[in-house]
């Protein structure tokens, strides 16, 4: 442990006090060539002689305690699975910053921020803020509608190819931000299933 190259550092230097107090060298002196404090030393001291080997890690911390329960967390995924039809938010999809702030709004929780809103909701099978769009095709010339504009992007017009001083510009590329109700109700997510919106 004392010479290992993959030792982690910490642990090295504990492992080189007890070896320079075999040798039988005094705490002072052992404070001094490795750089530590006389307590320290004597701390490592103490717990090599009591424990051993074991005694050189690390003991087990409970950590700081949770700010929040195991229901909170619950009521946090349900919000975010819910849809945002059924709320009085006027957002197209939650994003976690306004997550953050209506959980506040309802008492759910305190003061949270968005990135623990982010990590619980990565933790989980649930992704609430993936959609998908789907489309109902009701018009009967759709597929010459849209085969005009297709050849457009692909730089063609009536089966003859685009020259270099030709410029397709589109002007009206405003999609999904009309204020207006979709046709057919959203699907909630599900495990290994997106949100689906339908698009008309």
């Amino acid at each position: 442990m004392a010479y290992g190259h993959k030792t982690e550092h910490r642990l090295r230097i504990r492992a080189q006090v007890v070896l320079y107090a075999a040798r039988g060298r005094s705490n002072a002196r052992i404070a001094r060539e490795t750089g530590l404090h006389l307590d320290t030393v004597r701390c490592w001291r103490g717990r090599f002689a009591e424990r051993g080997l074991r005694g050189l890690n690390d003991r087990e911390r409970s950590g700081r305690p949770q700010s929040f329960t195991s229901i909170q967390v619950a009521q946090v995924k349900a919000l975010a699975c819910r849809l945002l039809a059924e709320s009085a938010v006027p957002l197209a999809r939650w994003s976690c910053p306004e997550l953050a702030a209506e959980l506040s709004t309802r008492g759910i929780t305190g003061a949270i921020s968005a990135s623990t809103v982010r990590r619980w909701l990565a933790e989980d099978v649930l992704k609430s803020w993936q959609h998908r769009s789907w489309i109902f095709i009701t018009d009967p010339d759709f597929r010459a509608k849209a085969q005009l504009v297709l050849d457009l992007y692909a730089r063609t017009w009536k089966g003859q190819a685009l020259g270099e001083d030709e410029y397709v510009i589109s002007a009206d590329e405003k999609t999904s931000i009309q204020a207006r109700c979709r046709c057919h109700p959203t699907l909630a997510p599900g495990q290994a299933r997106a949100m689906r919106v339908n698009h008309t």
